[in-house]
């Protein structure tokens, strides 16, 4: 079997995505899948539709275009917003995108003359979280704007949290913007049929807080792929923390010391360490780097343990009987790695049990 490789059960994603989707239609909240850390995987797009999300969502309009290519019929969604370069790409292949920037409806409204289509809008409002948004006090006025613009509708509003600065989605924000949307309806005498609560952060808050207001959408990947909600990373009762794992080769297997010797100067990464001397240990190095993924995001089967990474070696020292040379291990991911891989051109996927497919690195 070719390495390193990605092993995707489609079966146990789709388990994921079809629990999270009928514990959450109970609380009113329909579930839009995200692929975008598979690189848009028809695969896994397929294995979120089949488990019952409403419609998909990826950040990059290549990978939409793939996946329309494809067959895929469902509604997407460009959930970064657009680049005013790729205007006519969105319109002609997303049903809506998430916007901030007046410039880019209006591009997206020209867009759409051009193409003759028309294209969903849902505005992002800064709740916090300090990555894309609106301030509150301006979305009003850009919420107008929109409306006027031809060949756009106003579907929509939404927030992010939780993605840089790791501010939780809590009863206050939600609060805020449900009363946000109710503003916009009785100002611009409209119905908004997307208020999105935000991503997979929102967990905890969606399905223990019986005060959900507005909220009627959650954007989810990470707990669907990883079946963990991602301020914790704690496992969801339920949900099967295994769907995704990767497999490298044994290069080399040796005896070595702890401590380096010779003059200590920077690393290829610029980092100038020194190990503490344990005396000799079985050092394994795998076919795999940093490349490929991030190391500090790999969980190794137990008597193992992740060392050090060059670009394209991984160290793991191992307690037990050492793996011999041309043998393979398994490693668990958190969202770094698995992003990092699916993205890598290195690493192979195979995904089963539906498809049998094999996606070679390139």
């Amino acid at each position: 079997m070719i390495a390193p490789r990605l092993e995707i059960d489609l079966d146990k994603i789709s388990h994921n995505a079809r629990v999270l989707v009928e514990r959450l239609i109970a609380k009113g909240i329909s579930v839009t899948g995200v692929t975008k850390a598979s690189c848009g995987s028809l695969d896994i797009a397929r294995a979120m539709l089949r488990g019952g999300v409403k419609g998909l969502g990826d950040s990059r309009i290549e990978n939409i275009e793939g996946m329309r290519r494809s067959g895929v019929s469902e509604s997407m969604t460009l959930l970064r917003s657009p680049m005013l370069s790729q205007t006519d790409r969105v319109v002609a292949n997303a049903d809506l995108s998430l916007n901030t920037e007046v410039e880019v409806l209006a591009g997206l409204s020209r867009s759409g003359q051009r193409l003759d289509r028309m294209h969903g809008i849902v505005l992002m409002v800064e709740l916090g979280d300090l990555r894309e948004g609106i301030m509150p006090e301006d979305l009003l006025a850009i919420a107008r704007e929109t409306v006027a613009l031809p060949n756009l509708e106003l579907r929509g509003i939404g927030t992010n949290l939780a993605c840089r600065s790791g501010v939780s989605p809590d009863a206050r924000n939600m609060a805020e913007l449900s009363a946000l949307a109710v503003s916009i309806e009785d100002a611009l005498g409209l119905r908004l049929d997307i208020v999105s609560g935000g991503n997979s952060a929102n967990l905890d808050w969606a399905l223990e807080d019986s005060e959900i207001g507005r909220i009627n959408d959650l954007r989810l990947g990470e707990s669907i792929l990883l079946g963990c909600e991602t301020l914790h990373r704690q496992p969801i009762d339920g949900l099967h923390c295994d769907a995704i794992t990767l497999v490298a080769e044994v290069i080399e297997s040796k005896t070595k010391p702890t401590r380096p010797w010779g003059e200590i100067a920077q690393s290829a990464f610029g980092e100038q360490k020194l190990p503490v001397d344990r005396g000799p240990i079985s050092q394994t190095i795998l076919a795999l780097g940093r490349q490929d993924t991030d190391p500090e995001g790999l969980s190794p089967p137990p008597g193992n343990r992740v060392i050090d990474a060059s670009s394209d070696h991984l160290l793991v020292e191992s307690s037990a009987r050492a793996p011999e040379v041309g043998s393979e291990m398994r490693f668990g991911l958190n969202y770094s790695a698995m992003a990092r891989a699916m993205a890598s051109p290195f690493v192979a996927r195979v995904s089963s049990p539906q498809s049998g497919r094999i996606t070679a690195p390139q």
